[in-house]
């Protein structure tokens, strides 16, 4: 793993907007950077949750209006995200908390506002009547609202795996030797963090394993037509799925 020694880098301001340069000791800046990109694939993930969770409602094909709106959606990403962290982004506090590194303050809600977007956007398909399957799945918009993110922004945010069925989230070198490092180890809550580019990027990799509601279509028969047009991947539950990956610049050249 690279380390930083002897050396101060200055962080901008890393979404449009925000108006302070702020320095920092290396270390310190490396453990902010990390607890932000933390919290970062948390707050995806909590996103792709609330879609998963509200996923029969969405391919309801006799319902019309769903009533899943950006503002419903916001309220129960802000509830996943408690449960998960313990921090309450709806809470005017929570932009100051000690629990929200300074890096983290502009970038979470930055996040949220993309996933609402998403969601805005989708709802003439959500809301479609006499049709079930949509493909607005956890995946979808998880690919979407990552990629919104990092257009306003200067963090990078993706989901990626070994085999992604979308192009857009094809693992770039770094990433796909740390998906194939990750495919072998047990289901659990570790990370990757590791410092590139001569300790100017701090990347982290948060992995995403297969829930059981995943298999219906990436488990088995292996080469199965699924609902969505793809073939399965024939997966177990608990295994690698994929990845968010957070990649973060700690200094200005």
């Amino acid at each position: 793993m690279i380390r930083l020694v002897g050396i101060v880098f200055m962080t901008l301001a890393l979404v449009s907007g925000t108006a302070s340069v702020h320095a920092a000791p290396p270390e310190q800046l490396r453990a902010e950077a990390e607890e932000t990109a933390r919290l970062l694939a948390k707050l995806l993930q909590a996103g792709r949750l609330v879609i998963d969770q509200n996923q029969a409602l969405i391919d309801d094909v006799h319902k019309g209006d769903k009533g899943f709106t950006p503002e419903v959606f916001e309220r129960q990403m802000y509830e996943v995200f408690r449960q998960r962290t313990g921090i309450d982004l709806s809470a005017p506090a929570a932009r100051t908390s000690l629990a929200v590194p300074p890096l983290a303050r502009p970038l979470l809600p930055a996040l949220i506002e993309a996933g609402k977007d998403v969601v805005r956007e989708a709802q003439v398909v959500i809301n479609q009547r006499g049709i079930g399957y949509k493909n607005f799945i956890p995946a979808t918009f998880g690919s979407q609202a990552a990629a919104r993110f990092s257009k306003r922004s200067r963090v990078q945010l993706k989901q990626t795996a070994i085999q992604p069925r979308n192009p857009k989230n094809e693992p770039d070198e770094y990433e796909s030797s740390v998906l194939r490092w990750l495919s072998g180890r047990p289901n659990g809550e570790a990370y990757v963090s590791e410092l590139t580019e001569s300790g100017g990027t701090l990347r982290v990799m948060m992995p995403i394993y297969y829930q059981h509601e995943c298999l219906v279509c990436h488990g088995g028969p292996k080469g199965e037509w699924d609902i969505s047009g793809y073939p399965k991947e024939g997966a177990q539950e608990g295994e690698l799925a994929g990845a968010i990956s957070v990649k973060i610049p700690l200094r200005t050249e």
